[in-house]
């Protein structure tokens, strides 16, 4: 017992200096009794090795004047018997009299899965079958016996729509099937409130309209453009061949917009484009030998 307060006392200075607060883990680690803190397979002492190492933890810990603490793992288990003594002594932690807990992520909510019935099938619960089904413990449970039978099937295809329709439901699921020839589950599309794809379709609808306007605006703005252009174009041609006659100067002008239209957008601009290449101002030998 002497050597494992030792040991133990030795590697929690250690830890308190690095991270401020020792866990029962830390010790283990640093005692060489488990290679990894995420597996009970890694652990190379029985539980009463691991208790034995939280009671010189906590003797060392009240010497030093530390506070006891619960470490928040919510429901997870460290031992697959879950004895309660192990368990505490996992989950008791040690740190200095007004130690603040480094912030953690808030974790991502688990998404809702849903299967879609490729094959037969009878809910455990009722012996209803259905399109939709939620895997539980005891088999296949329909949509409303997991009381998701108000939620509505939208197919994928149009991100902007399922993203909306996802975010205005206040509950939603993911509907996958099994690609057996791929091996792998892929995704068919969402459940979601109908009142949510109703909503969303409206949004999408009300920008499908926006956008159109703007393509219209573009439009008339790009023939106003390619008119300025022509002019300018022309008026350079007959100052560069005065002899030039005006229409086939005109022919050229309106040549070289469907040629170089500038239309490209250029890093998300039109900008740059608009102005064509280098030396575009000047005629090519194809068209002055006819001049």
């Amino acid at each position: 017992m002497a050597n494992v307060r030792t040991g133990v006392a030795r590697v929690a200075e250690t830890v308190l200096t690095e991270r401020g607060a020792v866990r029962p883990v830390d010790i283990l680690v640093g005692l060489g009794w488990i290679a990894s803190p995420t597996t009970e397979r890694r652990i190379q002492v029985d539980g009463a090795k691991i208790v034995e190492v939280a009671e010189a933890l906590r003797h060392w810990a009240i010497e030093r004047g530390l506070e006891e603490r619960d470490g928040d793992y919510g429901d997870v288990t460290f031992t697959s018997d879950g004895d309660p003594n192990v368990e505490r002594a996992y989950r008791t932690h040690w740190a200095p009299a007004g130690h603040v807990e480094p912030e953690k992520p808030r974790p991502r909510p688990k998404k809702l899965t849903v299967l879609a019935a490729d094959h037969a099938w009878e809910c455990a619960l009722c012996g209803e079958d259905g399109d939709f089904f939620l895997e539980g413990k005891s088999g296949g449970v329909c949509l409303d016996c997991a009381d998701l039978g108000h939620l509505e099937f939208l197919p994928s295809g149009d991100a902007a729509l399922t993203g909306r329709a996802r975010k205005a439901s206040r509950l939603s699921a993911v509907v996958v099937m099994w690609n057996l020839r791929r091996n792998r589950y892929e995704r068919q599309g969402i459940l979601a409130e109908p009142a949510a794809i109703e909503q969303a379709a409206r949004e999408c609808l009300s920008d499908a309209d926006v956008r159109a306007r703007r393509r219209a605006r573009d439009t008339t703005r790009r023939a106003v453009e390619d008119q300025r252009f022509q002019g300018e174009f022309a008026a350079a041609i007959r100052e560069q061949f005065p002899g030039c006659p005006p229409e086939r100067a005109e022919a050229i002008a309106l040549h070289r917009p469907r040629q170089w239209p500038g239309r490209q957008e250029c890093h998300g601009t039109e900008a740059g484009s608009r102005r064509g290449p280098p030396r575009g101002g000047r005629v090519r030998p194809p068209c002055r030998h006819r001049l």
